[in-house]
């Protein structure tokens, strides 16, 4: 995936903070900063395109920001803007109300109306702060624009039900964005819409608030999640499963129904998706392929390679093999591939 870093490091310590000025001037949330450390502002930001929603990993010296009136005017305005605490503590203000934010929690803004935001670094400002935010159009958001100003400058937790699935999801892609294509940017960010939501109308304390087609993804996105984080367990099932999140079996099976799929199913090609990739992993070359296989959850070698050949044309043996011999290849000098010519 796409990532634009920008590190006033890159230039004389005088010139850092105007530098991170200038880059805040082409940003939707501009804002005036204040900081005690002009003089030598140590700071890096990490941009990110999903499509409709725009991510940036911030670290920077402790500072305070005011959005006034004038700024708004000066600046793209039809967002919302959602924080996430990575390190220090945030103080967000809008509309009279006013969140204090600690690692781990959310707040969210509206762009088009005055706030005001501090945040300060850790060991009394000395650390850096850090924090992911969230730029996300209006129209992008199913949920009326008028239910949502009791949560303008609201804290939210984001170690804890779908607000901790939105965390994970935020520092995953923003720390790890070479485990992910370009291509999957549109996809990526229907996942994260669909996931706050889903945290906004909790916070709204009414489920209706949510429509049902962004309840019904939010939660196949949990269960997905679970399923993954189980795949090593032999006993896994639709079960246990539904169990888990408190819902029917059979509730279950409608969730995967729309997706072309069945619970069966997608458990079984995440494990073979998880044994594919340690097959071809040479670090693994000497663990035994049953074991690779059990790892994952599939405690009958007949039935695996079966399931193994159905998936990918050839048994575990043949595709391990023949991924091994190409890292080989690779890995080996060109020295030796292609020896020089001697005269």
């Amino acid at each position: 995936m796409n990532r634009q870093i920008f590190d006033t490091q890159q230039v004389p310590a005088a010139d850092r903070f105007g530098l991170w000025l200038d880059m805040l001037a082409d940003t939707p949330g501009l804002m005036r900063i204040r900081t005690e450390h002009a003089d030598d502002f140590v700071a890096r930001a990490e941009f990110f395109d999903l499509g409709p929603i725009h991510l940036v990993r911030h670290r920077y010296p402790s500072l305070d920001g005011v959005r006034t009136r004038k700024l708004i005017q000066r600046s793209d305005a039809d967002y919302y803007l959602l924080a996430l605490t990575l390190a220090g503590t945030g103080i967000a203000g809008q509309d009279g109300q006013r969140g204090i934010c600690r690692p781990g929690d959310f707040t969210f803004y509206d762009c088009a109306r005055p706030q005001e935001h501090s945040h300060q670094g850790d060991d009394d400002g000395r650390e850096p702060a850090s924090s992911i935010v969230a730029f996300v159009p209006y129209d992008a958001l199913p949920l009326p624009h008028r239910r949502l100003a009791p949560l303008f400058a609201a804290r939210m937790s984001g170690t804890e039900g779908v607000g901790a699935l939105l965390a994970n999801y935020l520092i995953q892609l923003t720390g790890h964005p070479e485990q992910y294509h370009a291509a999957d940017a549109e996809r990526l960010a229907g996942v994260g819409l669909d996931l706050l939501s889903t945290m906004l109308g909790r916070h709204l304390v009414s489920d209706d608030a949510v429509p049902t087609e962004v309840r019904r993804r939010a939660l196949l996105t949990q269960v997905r999640s679970h399923i993954r984080q189980h795949l090593g367990e032999a006993s896994l099932s639709p079960q246990l499963i539904a169990d888990a999140h408190h819902i029917s079996v059979r509730s279950l099976h409608r969730l995967f129904e729309a997706e072309e799929t069945t619970v069966a199913a997608y458990i079984r090609d995440e494990r073979l998706e998880r044994c594919r990739r340690d097959l071809a992993d040479p670090t693994l070359r000497d663990l035994p392929i049953q074991a690779i296989a059990g790892r994952w959850g599939f405690r009958d070698k007949a039935h695996f390679s079966r399931a193994f050949r159905a998936a990918h044309e050839e048994t575990p043996q043949a595709y391990r093999a023949r991924h091994l011999e190409r890292a080989r290849i690779v890995n080996t000098p060109a020295s030796v591939v292609n020896p020089k010519p001697t005269y």
